[in-house]
């Protein structure tokens, strides 16, 4: 799991992953909620990173 301040990338409709930087963590049953600041969004997006669906994972660790 990933915490705050750690760079991450998220994937987005129709581009390539955009770089990041985790702000807030909220843990739910279902998955995990992170809070990433952008560079068009510095205050902040949240996604969503559903458990155990490979596809619906939006935000990873940046290599």
């Amino acid at each position: 799991m990933m915490k705050v301040n750690d760079r991450v990338t998220v994937k987005t409709d129709g581009g390539s992953r955009r770089p990041g930087v985790v702000l807030a963590v909220e843990e739910f049953s279902e998955g995990t909620m992170y809070l990433v600041s952008l560079e068009d969004y510095p205050l902040g997006i949240w996604f969503f990173n559903e458990s155990g669906h490979q596809d619906g994972i939006f935000v990873e660790k940046a290599e």
